[in-house]
């Protein structure tokens, strides 16, 4: 009987690539082996292994999400009614005061009154799905949804850290 193997948390995408490569075994019934080969050629995996390597990405992904305390980065979309009064204030309102989770919004007119908002975010998942729930729960807000990711942005700037202790026009050093 072969040694059950170590279980171990995947590397980060970014490292995944270069990462050696670990084989094992599953065992399932042969109708789940057959949707299996389906999605495989229907969504164009190369092999079972990078369609299943996938699927775990997500669960473990998913994991994470759940834990809440794991710095992702990932995006807000939202559908509302852009006729709403007062909802487009709201929600820039809202992205004003995490503005430590918000890093970029983008917004695209769509037929009629509505109105696409894509809100690129950045922290600990739990404080990132409050801010979702939050802006989805807005009168006018049709539908929206967060979409995280295990990964983080690199500093948005390279003077970020001497920025906040350097001296600025409006105080004297």
């Amino acid at each position: 009987m072969p040694s059950n193997p170590i279980p171990v948390i995947a590397p980060p995408a970014d490292q995944r690539c270069n990462s050696p490569v670990a084989r094992i075994s599953v065992s399932m019934p042969e109708d789940l082996l057959a949707e299996l080969d389906g999605m495989v050629s229907a969504r164009g995996f190369e092999s079972r292994s990078q369609a299943i390597s996938e699927m775990i990405n997500q669960q473990l992904l998913e994991h994470k999400r759940q834990l809440g305390d794991e710095v992702m980065v990932g995006t807000i979309t939202l559908l509302y009614d852009r006729s709403v009064r007062g909802l487009q204030k709201e929600l820039a309102d809202l992205q004003c005061d995490h503005i430590d989770e918000v890093i970029s919004s983008l917004h695209v007119h769509l037929m009629g009154q509505q109105m696409m908002e894509v809100i690129l975010v950045q922290g600990p998942a739990a404080k990132l799905q409050s801010i979702a729930n939050r802006m989805i729960a807005l009168r006018g807000v049709v539908t929206g949804r967060l979409q995280l990711m295990a990964a983080t942005m690199p500093p948005l700037h390279p003077l970020s850290p001497k920025l906040a202790t350097a001296p600025t026009a409006l105080t004297k050093a």
